[in-house]
């Protein structure tokens, strides 16, 4: 069996790559990519902790964050194709135009 520190030492790494990508990119499906990131560091966490307790609560509560995500990634995508039709960009900094 691995060792609960091994999954927790992965979950840091991600989150911190996405959040790195988040803080420091300008396009906007990076930034979408490096939320998906930083959720499924947490998710890891979570079937982790879950696993080594020996209880189903933090596995349920990944799979509910999981359906919530891909919501999430529906509507960013949504939001960023109508920032791209109306304004040729998916750049952060034009973001503001869809203020009318």
């Amino acid at each position: 069996m691995i060792a609960l520190e091994y999954f927790l030492a992965l979950s840091a790494i991600l989150f911190v790559i996405g959040a790195v990508g988040v803080l420091t990119k300008r396009n906007a499906i990076v930034v979408l990519m490096s939320v998906e990131l930083m959720l499924n560091a947490a998710n890891i966490n979570f079937v982790a902790f879950s696993a080594y307790s020996g209880n189903l609560n933090g596995m349920v509560f990944a799979l509910v964050s999981i359906a919530i995500a891909a919501a999430e990634v529906a509507v960013g995508l949504a939001i960023i194709l109508n920032l791209y039709k109306t304004r040729d960009t998916i750049g952060l900094d034009e973001i503001n135009l869809l203020r009318w």
